[in-house]
C-alpha cells in the first residue's frame, strides 16, 4: 500500500495529507485511476446497485482494493443522455451522509462529484478532497468560491445542454474550459488546483465524443493536467452495439488511447480492468 493510502484526510480536506495527495500523484510517472461510486438510483450504468449505504461502503473498500488512487462519489445522477431526476439538496445529502464520511476515512482522496456547492462545501468539511464539477463552475456561482475557500483541487468539465453535430466540438471544449479558468481565476483558485475534463459524452454526439479523445492533445494548451472518462459510455455503442455492462473493453480501448494522447487520470466503473490494462500498456511502452 502507498504511502498515500496510508494517510488519514484532514478535518477540511485541505492539509498535508490526503488533501495534497492529487498533486503527489500527478507527479508521478503513471495514469491516475479514479474509481467510480454512485449512490443514485438512475446513473446511466449502475443506478440503483449501491443506493444502500452499506453495499456502497463495500464498493468502495472493493474499488480501492482494485487500485483506484481516487473514489468519485456522486448522488445526482449526471448521466449525459436525460433521463435523470433532478435531486434536491436534501436528497443529495442524505444519500451521501452515511457514506461519503466513512469512504473518507479509508484514506484514498474522496471527489465529491456534485453541481451544487453546498453540497461540495459539506462533504470537504465531511473529508472529501476533490470537487469534481459537471459544469465546470458555471452552472453554480457559489461553486468556485467553495473550492478557493477550502484550497482544494477541482475538476473542471466540460458540458452542453445539448448536443450540436454542426459545432466543432474542440473549439466549443476550448472556449469552455477559457471561461472556467477564468472564473476560477478570479475567484483565487491556483492553477496548481486545476484538472481539466472535456466530458465525454456530455452534450457531445458519439462522434463529437471520439473527435475529442483523439485530438485530446490540443487540450494541452492550457498546460493543467486531464481527466477523461468514456468508461461505458453510450459512443462505445455507436461502434459496436451494446448495453453498459458490456462497454468493458471499448472502454480499455479509449481510455488506453486517451494515455496515449496525453490523459493524466482516467475515471472507470471497472478499475481492476482499467489498472491491469494501464500498468501492461505502460511496461510495453517502457520496453521500446
Amino acid at each position: 500500500m502507498s504511502a498515500m493510502r496510508r494517510q488519514s484526510p484532514a478535518a477540511d480536506g485541505t492539509s498535508g495529507t490526503v488533501g495534497d495527495a492529487l498533486s503527489r500523484l500527478l507527479a508521478g510517472n503513471r495514469t491516475a485511476v479514479m474509481g467510480i461510486l454512485n449512490v443514485t438510483p438512475d446513473s446511466f450504468s449502475d443506478g440503483g446497485r449501491f443506493l444502500e449505504p452499506a453495499v456502497a461502503i463495500a464498493h468502495a473498500k472493493r474499488l480501492a482494493a482494485e487500485g483506484a488512487d481516487i473514489l468519485d462519489i456522486g448522488a445526482e445522477s449526471t448521466r449525459p443522455y436525460g433521463g435523470m431526476t433532478p435531486v434536491s439538496l436534501d436528497e443529495e445529502l442524505s444519500r451521501l451522509q452515511p457514506v461519503l464520511p466513512a469512504v473518507a476515512r479509508l484514506g484514498i482522496p474522496v471527489s465529491i462529484d456534485t453541481i451544487k456547492a453546498r453540497v461540495a462545501a459539506w462533504a470537504l468539511g465531511e473529508g472529501a478532497a476533490i470537487v469534481n464539477d459537471v459544469w465546470g463552475l458555471q452552472r453554480d456561482p457559489d461553486m468556485a468560491r467553495v473550492v478557493a475557500e477550502h484550497r482544494v483541487p477541482v475538476i473542471i468539465m466540460h458540458n452542453r445542454d445539448a448536443a450540436d453535430a454542426a459545432i466543432d466540438i474542440i473549439a466549443d471544449v476550448t472556449a469552455f474550459f477559457a471561461r472556467s479558468l477564468d472564473i476560477a481565476s478570479k475567484a483565487g483558485i491556483g492553477r496548481d488546483k486545476i484538472v481539466l475534463d472535456p466530458g465525454i459524452g456530455f452534450g457531445k454526439t458519439p462522434e463529437q465524443s471520439m473527435a475529442v479523445i483523439a485530438r485530446l492533445g490540443e487540450f494541452r494548451r492550457f498546460g493543467l493536467p486531464i481527466l477523461v472518462g468514456a468508461s461505458r459510455k453510450r459512443f462505445i455503442a455507436s461502434v459496436v452495439p451494446s448495453d453498459p455492462d458490456h462497454r468493458l473493453a471499448g472502454s480499455l480501448a479509449a481510455h488506453l488511447l486517451a494515455v496515449e494522447n496525453g490523459a493524466a487520470i482516467i475515471r472507470a466503473h471497472d478499475v481492476a480492468e482499467t489498472v491491469q490494462a494501464l500498468r501492461v500498456a505502460a511496461a510495453i511502452r517502457s520496453a521500446r
